[in-house]
């Protein structure tokens, strides 16, 4: 793993090689020094974890290193800091916490304190970097309550803009758990019709028998029970829009007198001798690919390209790896509100766990899991214990088993008549990973079972060892 960073600013030698021991010893990688004018010269080209410092100095204050990093530092990439001196007071510790210091430290060191300390403000501002990216995540806006930034949802969004001011049917297709009624019922919010009703029904989950009057309605005593007349859903849907879902369930018999009220508006309720006009937009929504239903005989392909006068395609999760973690952070925070729980966020390992897992069930498929993984989770953030073992294994496997995306470790990595140390031979291995996958990060940071952050920690470490 790369060492941290630790800037430490002592102008007693002693006690500097004594804090210097220590952390090294934790895989902290150290820049010492005994001025402040040389420690905010470092500054200028480093970022550490941590930063250490005397409140006296020859050359100035410790509280004038706290002020700096707090003033030139944006919240999530400013360091932990810790203040120490011998002549500590109440005044100088309010002061310095006030400032920007996250604990404060008098002599003679305790060292067992001292490494606590440290284990306890790094955590903090890992806790406060998620913290951070939650909060910013959480205000991403909505598109009429779907989420999105990458590419093929902003493609969405823009064609649902310009097809809801169109009216004529729309076919939404996409797999299930994307996200298609969403897509329905933004279709009928940007339209002119959204003073409207809007209805969805199931053509799936209504009996064959109940079908022709459901969707047309009923005269009294049109058939055995029917004591008064009923409106079906063409006519409750008048002036608005209705959603068809699984569209490729309706039987042949009905897909025809759908058509004739696509064509003309006109339906005739089931035992009525007259017609109807409607005003109604039809939305369909299918899991299935009409085009091979048709070719099998079981979909009409007049009705198909009647519905398809307006076609949208759904992206699968698989194909929108941007939003993954969005998601996963607008529907934890939700969650978290509704069980009442104080969840700021997830691990760096769960967020890998939940990169590296395909989510065949889609938008669906990872509401539910984080929904199971806020009920699981009675800490500050979200672990891959937490989460499904389905999604933990697939990570295991992969770290195990290598899929055809990633690389194993061979020859070239190890050229040179010298063996490479480890820290060389990870730097040559993310460097292959990063080529395999043509430059993306987020596949090399699931690839290599890191987080981003941590990825982007190693290649802006190895481009200041390179200046």
């Amino acid at each position: 793993m790369p060492k941290k960073q630790v800037l430490i600013l002592e102008d007693d030698e002693a006690l500097s090689r004594l804090i210097a021991d220590e952390l090294e010893a934790q895989n902290w990688d150290l820049s010492i020094h005994h001025e402040l004018a040389s420690a905010l010269d470092w500054l200028g080209s480093h970022q550490p974890t941590l930063i250490v410092t005397d409140m006296r100095l020859p050359d100035g204050n410790g509280m004038s290193l706290v002020k700096h990093v707090v003033e030139n530092w944006p919240e999530d990439k400013r360091p932990g800091l810790i203040v120490i001196t011998a002549f500590g007071s109440v005044r100088q510790a309010v002061e310095a916490l006030q400032a920007g210091a996250d604990d404060f430290l008098t002599k003679p060191l305790d060292l067992d304190h001292f490494l606590l300390a440290v284990n306890r403000v790094v955590a903090n501002r890992d806790l406060k970097d998620e913290l951070y990216q939650f909060r910013k995540l959480s205000k991403q806006k909505d598109f009429h309550g779907m989420f999105g930034r990458s590419q093929a949802m902003r493609n969405l969004f823009e064609q649902i803009k310009v097809i809801a001011r169109a009216q004529g049917p729309v076919l939404i297709n996409g797999e299930s758990g994307t996200g298609k009624e969403l897509v329905a019922k933004a279709l009928h919010n940007e339209s002119d019709r959204a003073d409207g009703p809007y209805l969805a029904v199931n053509c799936a989950g209504i009996p064959q028998e109940l079908l022709e009057s459901e969707f047309f309605g009923h005269a009294a005593g049109a058939f055995t029970g029917a004591g008064k007349a009923r409106k079906g859903l063409l006519q409750q849907a008048n002036g608005g829009s209705l959603l068809l879902d699984e569209i490729a369930e309706m039987p042949m018999a009905l897909q025809a007198k759908l058509l004739r009220a696509l064509q003309d508006g006109s339906i005739r309720p089931v035992g009525q001798d007259t017609e109807e006009q409607v005003d109604v937009r039809i939305i369909a929504a299918t899991h299935r690919d009409l085009r091979q239903q048709v070719a099998e005989g079981l979909f009409r392909e007049d009705l198909f390209y009647r519905l398809e006068t307006f076609a949208l395609s759904v992206p699968s999760l698989r194909e929108r790896d941007e939003d993954r973690e969005l998601l996963a952070l607008q529907f934890l925070q939700s969650m978290a509100v509704a069980q009442g729980k104080k969840i700021k966020g997830f691990s760096e390992e769960a967020l890998s766990v939940i990169r590296g897992y395909d989510f065949p069930g889609n938008v669906r498929e990872l509401q539910n899991v984080i929904e199971r993984a806020t009920a699981f989770c009675s800490e500050n953030l979200v672990k891959s214990t937490h989460l499904p073992a389905r999604l933990t294994q697939v990570s295991a496997d992969k770290k195990v088993n290598p899929s055809e995306n990633s690389t194993e470790i061979d020859a070239d990595l190890l050229v040179g008549s010298v063996l490479p140390t480890l820290d060389q031979l990870q730097k040559r291995y993310v460097k292959k990973v990063l080529n395999e996958v043509n430059g993306n990060k987020r596949r090399a940071a699931a690839l290599l079972g890191i987080g981003r952050r941590t990825l982007y920690r190693w290649l802006d470490e190895e481009d200041t060892e390179q200046d």
